[in-house]
């Protein structure tokens, strides 16, 4: 199993904004560093390939992103981005001194891309990963896309695409010493990412958890 290691950073922005500063570790607050210590050390299913990166800039004071992939062989099934907030002073919009924003995408048929109860369905699984591992969270919001490609011309050859994309954030609950569960809190994300790439439950015969259908023809890498 792949365990997250990487390096801290400074600032965030958008999510699609990789660019930031590295700030050294023994700068950082302490509970920001416990709460980065334990994403370092999670132990996640063995499908799930995760490496730190650049963290984007200006959400907060300080941040930490890691970026994921869920891979059969040579193929990503799906992939995401996860990054980890820290204002010391507090924020009045996330209502806690943390916050996790994440982006996540997969390829689906298209005809899963049309039902239209994909979108909420979607976010149950992002809530349901939560509640599943028993995590208290609050001021969750996002937005769940769907998006379809049609080829013509040179490339009408290849078949329609349409992919599934999930940006959400939420204040994970302090615990002791003002830190996050953050090590739980990844693997309900990596959860989330198995479902959509359509992998069974890590855990059998639970119920709870609705998974995609396998589709036809993975994306390649």
């Amino acid at each position: 199993m792949a365990a997250a290691q990487g390096r801290l950073s400074d600032g965030a922005g958008g999510m699609d904004d990789a660019k930031g500063g590295d700030r050294d570790a023994d700068t950082a607050p302490l509970p920001f560093r416990t709460a980065v210590d334990a994403l370092r050390s999670a132990r996640l299913r063995p499908q799930i390939e995760i490496e730190p990166t650049r963290a984007p800039q200006r959400l907060a004071p300080f941040a930490y992103a890691l970026e994921a992939a869920v891979v059969d062989g040579e193929e990503d099934l799906a992939d995401g981005r996860l990054v980890l907030l820290h204002d010391p002073a507090g924020h009045d919009a996330w209502e806690g001194t943390f916050r996790l924003v994440t982006l996540v995408r997969a390829e689906l048929e298209p005809e899963m891309a049309a039902d239209p109860l994909l979108p909420d369905v979607c976010w149950s699984w992002l809530t349901g990963a939560l509640q599943a591992r028993g995590l208290s969270y609050g001021e969750a919001s996002g937005t769940v896309t769907r998006a379809s490609s049609h080829y013509f011309g040179g490339m009408s050859e290849r078949p329609a695409a349409s992919q599934i994309e999930i940006r959400a954030s939420w204040t994970p609950r302090e615990g002791l010493g003002g830190v996050p569960d953050t090590a739980s809190h990844l693997a309900s994300w990596c959860d989330l990412l198995a479902q959509i790439a359509g992998l069974p439950p890590a855990a059998p015969g639970d119920a709870s958890v609705v998974t995609l259908p396998q589709r036809r023809g993975p994306q390649s890498r």
